[in-house]
């Protein structure tokens, strides 16, 4: 027993104790000895006014002193029954709690696992997606400068082919410039 529990005075009957308690205290103190009956001191107060004599006390013996004592052990130890009942309810009870906490966290990490696993696959897929998109691009680039080759060589051409009928008119023109007099000879 703990130090202030000592301290305290026994308590009276006067709180009535909780139901399965009571009973296992009615029925302990059926098979403990009855209280002597004690004499009521208002019955002899007719007789004890005419001749009175100093009352006397008996010592109290040790069985009157351990019947309140016994009383106080065998409602604690109901109590401590009691106790012990309720928390083994309590530690069944929270291991049901657990259980049921510890088959939930599985499914949650499950289910995370699954959410997951998608959202890597989604970021696999956008990899690819930008991979192909860089893909494009650059084809896209090749193909604008390939055009731009060719508009470039386009441009040569045309110089070249304006090159080459500016040649051509030249040459006409000293052909015919050439080709005059002989024909104006003939005429002659």
């Amino acid at each position: 027993m703990s130090e202030p529990a000592r301290s305290l005075p026994p308590e009276s009957g006067n709180r009535p104790a909780p139901g399965p308690l009571r009973d296992w205290l009615s029925a302990m103190k059926t098979h403990s000895p009855a209280e002597a009956a004690r004499p009521d001191p208002k019955a002899g107060r007719g007789t004890a006014e005419a001749a009175w004599s100093p009352r006397v006390v008996a010592p109290a013996g040790p069985a009157q002193a351990a019947e309140p004592e016994d009383a106080d052990i065998s409602e604690l130890m109901a109590e401590n029954l009691m106790l012990k009942a309720k928390l083994r309810l309590e530690h069944e009870r929270q291991d049901e709690l657990q259980a049921m906490l510890a088959e939930e966290i599985r499914t949650l990490r499950a289910h995370i696992q699954d959410e997951i696993g998608s959202l890597e696959e989604l970021r696999a897929e956008q990899a690819a997606m930008r991979g192909e998109r860089e893909r494009f691009r650059t084809e896209r680039e090749a193909m604008q400068a390939e055009r731009e080759k060719a508009a470039a060589e386009r441009v040569a051409l045309v110089g070249e082919r304006d090159a080459l009928r500016e040649e051509r008119d030249l040459w006409r023109a000293r052909t015919e410039a050439l080709a005059q007099p002989l024909f104006q000879m003939q005429k002659r």
